[in-house]
């Protein structure tokens, strides 16, 4: 997280133009999916941020830095919202977005849209969330009273998917062990050594350091949602044993050229970190502190 130096404005701008310009293969950089797998991933991300019970469904939802489209999109294909709007501060990503849409014959409204100044109308939305984003915003008080201003009474917030200030620098072993042993895993399976390695298609590399500008221990991101004025505020953490095997993954994989990897490679690190993640919901996460974990997950309600 490095992006001390800059002002809030430029925080926007280098998400902006990063985003933009990372937009045409985001979803193939991170594996998004919009079949059954994804299905599952989404709602039960919302399930176990609500910890359980009836998902909506919602009449109208409000998606915060929705990038491409995988929770609004899937959640609009499971009936759990009825009518969807998403946001983002990055045209490029909404572009990728409506093409997603299209292809998948869903409708969703789209705006551009700064989460700190949102262009809605007073207790809009029955539902309020987003996915790894909070990370990216520079005025967390003001983007939680944002939030709270367009949900209707009873309506439902949820943000997962942000990184812990414990479990980032926990993650950092296994990237920094993989990193390590990059040019002997390129060796062993006969793949080139990437021009540009972990990019974004075309995004500057340079912005990249800047893009992310927070991590939270949990109180904090309750302490965000309850000044805004939300109640029944509830803090969880995912992923630890899936998040140490998908980062140590991911960066031999970013050392490569992309179309080199074996498809082997590419299954045996997919179906393991399924794997780890069932081991992570069902063993560590009703056990242990969510400050442990790699993402945390916030939830409320407007009463």
């Amino acid at each position: 997280m490095s992006a001390d130096q800059l002002t809030a404005d430029e925080i926007r701008d280098v998400n902006t133009r990063y985003h933009d310009t990372a937009a045409d293969n985001y979803d193939a950089k991170w594996g998004i999916d919009y079949g059954a797998e994804g299905h599952r991933q989404v709602v039960g991300k919302l399930r176990k941020a609500l910890g359980g019970g009836a998902l909506g469904p919602y009449e109208r939802s409000l998606e915060i830095g929705a990038g491409t489209g995988y929770f609004t999109l899937n959640l609009l294909r499971a009936g759990i919202v009825r009518e969807a709007v998403a946001t983002d501060i990055s045209a490029g990503m909404l572009r990728a977005l409506e093409a997603n849409a299209k292809r998948l014959r869903v409708s969703v409204e789209t705006q551009v849209a700064d989460a700190e100044a949102l262009p809605f109308e007073d207790e809009s939305f029955d539902f309020v969330f987003g996915h790894a984003v909070l990370h990216h915003l520079p005025d967390l008080r003001q983007a939680f009273s944002e939030f709270a201003r367009v949900l209707r009474p009873g309506g439902t917030l949820v943000f997962a998917g942000e990184p812990s200030r414990v479990g980032d620098r926990i993650a950092a072993v296994p990237k920094r062990a993989a990193w390590r042993a990059a040019p002997v895993w390129r060796t062993a399976l006969r793949v080139r050594e990437a021009a540009h390695p972990g990019g974004h298609g075309e995004a500057d590399p340079s912005l990249e350091q800047h893009v992310d500008v927070h991590a939270f221990v949990p109180s904090e991101l309750a302490g965000f949602a309850r000044g805004a004025g939300l109640d029944d505020v509830r803090v969880r953490g995912e992923e630890l044993l899936a998040n140490w095997f998908g980062w140590a993954n991911r960066t031999l994989e970013a050392s490569a050229e992309p179309e080199d990897i074996p498809w082997g490679w590419i299954q045996y690190a997919y179906r393991g970190y399924l794997l780890l993640q069932q081991v992570d919901t069902r063993l560590l996460e009703p056990r242990l502190p969510p400050a442990l974990f790699y993402n945390l997950m916030v939830a409320a309600r407007r009463r």
